[in-house]
């Protein structure tokens, strides 16, 4: 057992969506690599994991991130 915990970072005001518990939760509570944030509000954490399905879809219909060339004969 460790004499001293290891500080989270983040400051009480900042909101984070914690994976671990699937809550959100102010401050730095869990550790980083547990929780989405900071959000600058309770609503834009509580829509944490719509916004990266979101920014997900986006990153794999945009062109300009795929590997593959575009076929030439599709047009």
């Amino acid at each position: 057992m460790p004499l001293f915990k290891r500080r989270t970072v983040g400051k009480p005001g900042e909101w984070f969506y914690c994976l671990e518990h699937k809550k959100v939760e102010e401050g730095p509570d869990c550790p980083g690599k547990d929780r989405m944030g900071p959000y600058a509000s309770r609503q834009d954490a509580t829509r944490a994991m719509e916004t990266a399905q979101e920014r997900n879809a986006e990153w794999e219909s945009d062109p300009r991130w795929h590997d593959t060339p575009p076929d030439p004969h599709t047009n």
